[in-house]
Order: C-alpha cells, then sequence, then structure tokens
C-alpha cells in the first residue's frame, strides 16, 4: 500500500523538484494590459498563491499570436512583449520555493466575433449548439500557416524560459486550436495535418518539438489534454490516450488532463441532465480519475487530475491510487489562497464551494455568474485585498456591466 500525500515532494525526470503535490491548474485571470502585457496585479496574484503554499502553479492562458486572442484581456508573450513585466510575473511565482509555468495557447476559432472578424482553424467548420451567433466561421489554415502558428509557439516558449517561468504547458484542451486539430469534428483536412489521428496528432507533436529544440531537454514542457470532446463525432478516449501515449514517447514532461471543449463545457464542471454524473465520481470529487486509471496502465509520465477536488482526504485518496501524481486545484485557490497550507496542515481540512448564484438562473446563465464570480475573486487578490467569500453575485453582475457592458457576458466566452 502507498503512503503518497500532498505534502509530498516530486522529483521530475528532468530533475526539477516541486516541493508537493498541488497544482494550480489554469485559470484565465484577464489581467493583460492594453499592449497585451502582464500589469502589476499577476505578479501580486501569483505571489500571493506562493506564499499560499502551492507547489506548481500554472498561468492563465498566455497567447502566442497577439492577432488571435480568445479574451479581451489575454496576455501574448513574443517579440514584441515587454520581457520587464514577465520577468516581475516570473519572479513572484516563485517565491516561497513554488515553480510557476506559462500556459501557452492558440485559440483557432474560439475567438468571439468583436475580437477577430476572420478567424483561423484547421478546417471552415463553425462552432455549433448556439456559438455560431457569437464566433464567425473560421477561414482553413494554409499549410505554411501552419507551419507559423508552430514557431509561435516556440518562440512564446523560448522567451518564457529567458524571462523566468521555470515550465511551459501546451494548451491542448479545451476546444483551442490544439484541440481542434486532433478532433475529427473539427478537422476535416484531406492532407498530412488531417484525417487519421496519426495526422490529426502532427500538430500538436510538431509544437512539442519546435518548443523542446528552443528550451532543451532540461526545461520542463507539459500538456494538457482532453480525456474527450464529449461530442460525436469528437476527440474520443480511446483517441486521447494514443495521444497520451504519443506525446510520452517523445519524452513530455507533465501531462494534465481535463475535459470538454465550448461547445460541451465539463471543464467547468457543467453537468448534463441526460448524464447524471456517477456516485462514485462524486465520492472521489474527480471528474477524470477512471480515465487517468486506464492511462496509468499505459505511461509512466508524470500526470496531474483536474477538476472537482475540495477535500484533503479525496486527494490523498486519489494519489494513492497511483493513477495521478499531483492534484490540481483552481477555484478553491481564488476563494483561498491559503488552501494549500491549510491541506498540508491538517490532513482533514477541505473547502466545498457552493454555485454563486444571484437567484434568479437566467440571469445566471446570461451573466456567466460561475465564471466572472471566481474572476473577481481574482481581481480581488491581485488588488491586494483579500478573497471574499460572500461576495455578492449580484454585485458581480453590476460592477461587470459597468466596466464592460453586456458584450463581457454574451460574446466574450461560451
Amino acid at each position: 500500500m502507498n503512503s503518497i500525500n500532498i505534502s509530498n515532494p516530486f522529483t521530475l525526470t528532468n530533475g526539477q523538484e516541486i516541493k508537493n503535490r498541488l497544482f494550480k491548474s489554469a485559470m484565465s485571470e484577464q489581467l493583460g494590459d492594453k499592449q497585451h502585457n502582464p500589469t502589476s496585479g499577476l505578479a501580486t496574484l501569483y505571489q500571493r498563491w506562493a506564499k499560499g503554499g502551492i507547489g506548481l502553479s500554472m498561468t492563465g492562458n498566455v497567447m502566442v499570436d497577439r492577432t488571435a486572442l480568445g479574451e479581451p484581456k489575454n496576455v501574448v508573450l513574443d517579440e514584441q512583449s515587454d520581457l520587464t513585466l514577465f520577468t516581475e510575473w516570473a519572479n513572484a511565482g516563485k517565491q516561497n520555493d513554488s515553480h510557476i509555468w506559462m500556459q501557452l495557447n492558440h485559440p483557432g476559432k474560439q475567438i468571439p466575433k468583436f475580437l477577430c472578424a476572420d478567424p483561423v482553424a484547421p478546417s471552415a467548420i463553425s462552432l455549433e449548439r448556439g456559438l455560431e451567433k457569437g464566433f464567425n466561421t473560421p477561414r482553413e489554415l494554409t499549410d505554411n500557416e501552419i507551419h507559423e502558428i508552430i514557431n509561435k509557439f516556440a518562440t512564446s516558449a523560448k522567451l518564457a524560459k529567458q524571462v523566468g517561468f521555470t515550465g511551459v504547458q501546451i494548451h491542448g484542451a479545451h476546444g483551442y486550436l490544439i484541440s481542434q486539430f486532433l478532433s475529427s469534428r473539427h478537422n476535416q483536412r484531406d492532407d498530412q495535418w488531417g484525417g487519421s489521428l496519426e495526422n490529426r496528432l502532427r500538430f500538436v507533436l510538431e509544437v512539442y518539438r519546435a518548443i523542446r529544440k528552443e528550451v532543451g531537454d532540461a526545461f520542463p514542457v507539459g500538456i494538457k489534454l482532453n480525456s474527450a470532446d464529449f461530442m460525436k463525432g469528437g476527440f474520443t478516449e480511446d483517441e486521447s490516450m494514443q495521444v497520451v501515449q504519443t506525446l510520452s514517447d517523445n519524452g513530455i514532461d507533465l501531462i494534465e488532463i481535463s475535459g470538454g471543449t465550448y461547445e460541451s463545457p465539463s471543464m467547468m464542471g457543467a453537468k448534463d441532465k441526460n448524464k447524471p454524473i456517477k456516485e462514485s465520481t462524486v465520492k472521489r470529487e474527480a471528474y477524470f480519475m477512471d480515465y487517468m486509471e486506464k492511462v496509468r496502465k499505459l505511461v509512466n509520465t508524470p500526470l496531474v487530475v483536474t477538476g472537482g477536488f475540495r477535500t484533503a482526504p479525496a486527494m490523498n485518496e486519489a494519489l494513492n491510487t497511483s493513477a495521478t501524481d499531483f492534484i490540481g486545484i483552481a477555484r478553491t485557490m481564488a476563494v483561498d489562497p491559503d488552501f494549500p497550507n491549510k491541506l498540508i496542515e491538517d490532513p482533514s481540512h477541505g473547502m466545498p464551494l457552493a454555485e454563486p448564484t444571484t437567484g434568479k438562473p437566467a440571469l445566471d446563465k446570461m451573466a456567466m455568474v460561475g465564471l466572472v464570480w471566481y474572476e473577481h475573486q481574482m481581481w480581488r487578490i491581485a488588488d491586494g485585498k483579500e478573497a471574499d467569500p460572500q461576495l455578492s453575485a449580484f454585485g458581480v453582475v453590476f460592477k461587470t456591466l459597468l466596466s464592460a457592458g453586456w458584450y463581457a457576458f454574451k460574446k466574450r466566452r461560451a
């Protein structure tokens, strides 16, 4: 019987030691400035999380192309960036022996209409399930453009290493560009980038190889992948496992598992009334543990499972199955930055999260209260304030309306 717990350190194959098994998964902070450089609030936020005891923090998605933003206040890292501001962010996130990795992303066609009139994707296929109202039909990428985007990922990774981040993560989940290439629903190309799974995974493999060439073998490169898209004709669980095995064989350092897309957002804990969450999943607190147990039989690469964890006992139980090496936490960190320290100090500690609500379900859905409430908590911390678990959902809606109008809710994200 293993006796692993969340306080134990973990050494990656390249020798980098993470002081505990707690992994802050990426959340979109929306704290970029008008030039898409990090604001000082990002340094304040990540320093606070570092002091709270997290072993490894993953940044919110940093875009590799400033002409392709997923949201208005995204940070972009490229040759035009102010690297001094990124260095300050990296140094803040390394306080208290914490590690901070940068998540790198390209949204593909998941760009709201008001940000881009001509998005790109593997194929000229629109988002569905009502999202076509807020997202333009994309243009199919040319072969040259695909290679240009691969190079942009590599450049951003090189710069992330240069400014002091201790690793990078490729965002290959949640329906963004890499996820679009992997899905036969969204990738219907007939060239080397489409068709068979071998061809559809070529893009992510080339992105990884280009990054590795720039940063070297000693610098950690991870990836976030979907266990599945949970959509008919989309990326399947079996295909996901083949991608995991291919990346593992090529030397990826850490694999985080999530699931879903904008069209089927299981990554947000969304519930399908026709597919209720299994009692075993609720008890274990982890959305994707069944998948992880299958993956562990295929690869020895360090794994992270994110989604649903709220208590130390459930986290330690998951670690002791050996199906995961790290526990991904996110929203709990927005409500209590000291959550990691409390988990480590008290093996019975937990923090169940009530879904924020205005009391009016239609308004909650229209205003995306379950998303923006946590953003406002991060903004409070970034401003040097304490998070407020009693923060009014009505107040959040009102403040967002004052600052950005209805487009902040209706068009920014699915």
